[in-house]
C-alpha cells in the first residue's frame, strides 16, 4: 500500500507515545484490557466492515448518498462535541492538510458506498484494496513486486469469473477501484493530520469538512427521508461503527505503529468484510471468490513487506 515515508510516520516529540518506562528504567505495568497499536487497527477494521454491512441494510431507506451523508454528519457532530478542537493557532499548511483529508474522506466514502449498492461487501473491499496495492507496486522498483502484481491480477481474474466480470456490476467495480485510490490518499493524510493536530482534533475537523461537502448530495437524493427517526438512529449506528471508532483508532495507531505494519493489517480488510457480509447480509462467497480474496490479501501483504524491507536496507546503507 502507498503509505507515508519513514520520516513521515515517525512520531514527533509532541505525539510520541509513552515508552512505558519509569524514571528508574523499569517497565511500568500495562493497564489491564488496554489495546496495543495492532489491536487498535484490528478493532477498527472489524468496526468499519460491520458498520458497512449495517449501511447496506439502510440503503433501501435513503440510497447510497443518503447513507454517506448521515454517516459523515453524525460522526462529525460526535467528534466535534467530544474533541472540541481549537480553531486558532494552526498554520496554512495545517489547514490545507486537514481540508485535503476531509475531501479525501468524502470521496472515499461516497465512491465506496456507491460500490456497495451494486456489488457484495467482501468483493467491494477486495477491489478497493487494489488501489493502495497498485500504487505500492508502482512506487517500488523491485522486480519481486511484479510477482505481487501478478498475484493480485489473478485474484481479479477469479473475481470476474474468468475475466469477464459477468456476475458483477461493472459500475460497481469501477466505484470500488476509485474508492481504492482514495483509500491510499486517506492513509497518507490521516498520518499527516495526526502529526499536525493534537489527539483527534484534526480528524474531527476533517470529518466536518467531509460532512459539509456531502450534505447537498444527500439532500438531493434522499430529501425528507434523512430526518426519519428510525433512519437517523440507524445512520447514527453506522456513523459510530464506520467512522467515529475506526478512524479514531487508526489515527491513534498510526502514531505508534510503523506505516508498513499498519498497511499489512489493513490488507486483512477484505477477509473481515467478507465475514461481515456473510453474517449480516447473508452474502456467501463461492470457492473461487474466496480464493480470489486470499490472493489479493497475499499480494497486498507481500508488496508491503517488500517495500518495508527495501526501506530498511536504504536506511542501513
Amino acid at each position: 500500500m502507498t503509505l507515508p515515508s519513514a520520516d513521515q510516520s515517525a512520531p514527533t516529540a509532541a505525539t510520541a507515545p509513552s515508552t512505558g518506562l519509569t524514571s528508574g528504567g523499569s517497565r511500568a505495568p500495562r493497564r489491564p484490557g488496554s489495546l496495543g497499536p495492532v489491536g487498535l487497527v484490528l478493532a477498527g477494521g472489524i468496526s468499519v466492515q460491520f458498520g458497512g454491512a449495517l449501511a447496506v441494510t439502510l440503503m433501501p431507506r435513503t440510497g447510497a448518498l443518503g447513507v454517506v451523508t448521515l454517516r459523515l454528519a453524525v460522526a462529525a457532530l460526535v467528534m466535534l462535541v467530544v474533541c472540541r478542537p481549537r480553531l486558532r493557532g494552526h498554520s496554512r499548511t495545517d489547514w490545507g492538510t486537514v481540508i485535503v483529508f476531509g475531501v479525501t474522506m468524502a470521496a472515499m466514502n461516497g465512491l465506496f458506498y456507491q460500490a456497495l449498492a451494486r456489488i457484495p461487501l467482501g468483493l467491494a473491499v477486495t477491489l478497493e484494496v487494489l488501489g493502495p496495492l497498485a500504487l505500492s507496486v508502482l512506487a517500488s522498483r523491485r522486480a519481486v513486486n511484479v510477482v505481487w502484481a501478478g498475484l493480485a491480477l489473478c485474484g481479479v481474474f477469479l473475481l470476474g469469473g474468468g475475466g469477464g466480470f459477468a456476475d458483477l456490476d461493472p459500475l460497481g467495480v469501477a466505484f470500488a477501484l476509485a474508492a481504492g485510490l482514495m483509500w491510499a490518499l486517506y492513509i497518507v493524510f490521516s498520518a499527516r493530520t495526526g502529526r499536525r493536530f493534537p489527539q483527534a482534533d484534526g480528524l474531527a475537523l476533517a470529518m466536518a469538512v467531509a460532512a459539509v461537502l456531502f450534505l447537498p448530495l444527500g439532500i438531493v437524493e434522499s430529501g425528507a427521508r434523512l430526518v426519519d427517526p428510525t433512519t437517523i438512529a440507524l445512520g447514527a449506528a453506522v456513523a459510530v461503527l464506520s467512522s467515529v471508532l475506526p478512524y479514531t483508532l487508526e489515527l491513534l495507531a498510526l502514531r505508534r505503529l510503523p506505516a508498513s505494519t499498519f498497511a499489512v493489517l489493513m490488507s486483512l480488510e477484505p477477509a473481515i468484510a467478507a465475514t461481515a457480509g456473510f453474517l449480516i447480509l447473508d452474502q456467501a462467497l463461492s470457492a473461487l471468490e474466496a480464493l480470489a480474496i486470499a490472493l489479493v490479501i497475499g499480494a497486498s501483504m507481500g508488496a508491503v513487506r517488500t517495500q518495508a524491507g527495501r526501506g530498511k536496507m536504504e536506511v542501513a546503507g
